[in-house]
């Protein structure tokens, strides 16, 4: 993500601010999954936004253990309110690329349209006005972008 040259351009007082801010929030140093869902109003379970937030807290959680700690925490923070676009969109993918493997396969794909498919509360259509299922929504994606059908 770039983080040491991110850096550059934040002030003294606004890196201490937001610490202040943290560990007000944090007092062990460590944010947490439950407590980052709660900071977006999102209750744990098998809901689309319970789920993208879990991607969205892993793609920030550097070190793998499962907290955010203040550097994360900036590092997200920055990214998403500063970050360059090439950066942002290098998160995007990070976020939805599950198993960490460099591509987005068809479940993937299809996960991204299940979301958006919730958040348009599955008003979607086609260029005849016809309406869409999420299969059929998925399936048309998939189509367009997997070049070599692998």
């Amino acid at each position: 993500m770039g983080q040491a040259e991110s850096y550059e351009d934040m002030e003294l007082s606004e890196i201490q601010s937001l610490y202040k801010s943290f560990i007000m929030k944090c007092p062990s140093g460590s944010l947490y999954l439950h407590e980052f869902k709660k900071i977006f109003g999102v209750k744990s379970g098998p809901n689309p936004a319970s789920m993208y937030l879990d991607n969205v807290f892993r793609s920030f959680d550097e070190n793998g253990d499962n907290t955010l700690d203040f550097i994360e925490y900036v590092a997200a923070l920055h990214l998403v309110l500063r970050g360059r676009l090439e950066d942002k969109l290098r998160w995007s993918f990070k976020v939805f690329d599950n198993d960490g493997n460099g591509r987005l396969d068809g479940d993937e794909i299809a996960r991204i349209i299940r979301i958006i498919y919730k958040i348009k509360l599955g008003n979607v259509t086609d260029e005849s006005g016809s309406h869409l299922t999420v299969d059929e929504v998925c399936e048309r994606v998939i189509d367009r972008i997997d070049e070599n059908h692998d």
